[in-house]
């Protein structure tokens, strides 16, 4: 296995302090390579959110370090973070999260046009508006593109979030109980949208859930208890 695209070395983090101070991560260590699906299960309240909101550069850990692609996180300042996230990580919810006063597509395509208004592009709208129409057609979501938010199911959201996080074809996609919202059906589809994107595409996935069905989706599960990472088997 090469260089991991991420990588996490004894991160530690608490809330509060003195007799009242929860510890959530306790120097955990975790490396995720191109095109592998891994799996964090653990029961809810375990330190799953926060792990991945740390990974996402959305939190500071107290101590460790996020590597992405080899670089040290914590040397970026705020600007150079908000670049890294808006161009290299993906990120899909437990709820959509999509913005209602947007249609579908638009929804998509606003990571792009964030990175057109910065000038981290030089493609036209017109290109990024191609590439999210095809992400929508291979979710079967084309013919919604002109909808609301609020005129598609739960499932369509949630694959419409999906084509969102990788409109700008990240290197990593973060996913937080990413079916935790859906019926059975719909969430088969979403994990196996996750399988493929790691497998076809290459890119690296990090789920996070308590759902140990869910993870037979995955290369590899590991588990989070007390704050560390066990490492896990890869699947069959």
């Amino acid at each position: 296995m090469g260089e991991p695209v991420l990588e996490a070395r004894g991160l530690r983090k608490t809330y509060g302090s003195g007799e009242s101070a929860v510890t959530v991560l306790n120097g955990l260590d975790l490396a995720v390579a191109a095109g592998e699906y891994v799996a964090v299960l653990g029961p809810s309240g375990c330190g799953k959110s926060t792990l991945l909101n740390v990974l996402g550069l959305m939190d500071v850990p107290d101590a460790g370090e996020v590597f992405f692609s080899g670089r040290p996180t914590s040397r970026m300042d705020e600007e150079e973070k908000s670049l890294l996230r808006n161009e290299s990580l993906g990120f899909i919810f437990q709820f959509d999260s999509l913005l209602p006063e947007f249609t579908v597509l638009e929804n998509v395509l606003m990571p792009a046009r964030v990175a057109m208004a910065r000038g981290r592009t030089r493609e036209s709208l017109a290109q990024a508006e191609a590439r999210a129409l095809a992400l929508l057609r291979g979710l079967g979501l084309e013919g919604l593109r002109d909808r609301f938010p609020v005129q598609t199911s739960g499932g369509e959201r949630q694959r419409a979030a999906l084509c969102r996080a990788l409109v700008n074809r990240p290197a990593l996609l973060l996913a937080d109980e990413p079916t935790g919202n859906l019926d059975r059906q719909n969430g088969e589809r979403v994990f196996h949208d996750l399988k493929e994107l790691a497998d076809l595409h290459g890119t690296a996935v990090v789920m996070v859930t308590h759902n140990e069905s869910a993870c037979r989706w995955a290369s590899r599960t590991v588990r989070m208890n007390d704050g560390l990472i066990t490492q896990g088997a890869a699947a069959a």
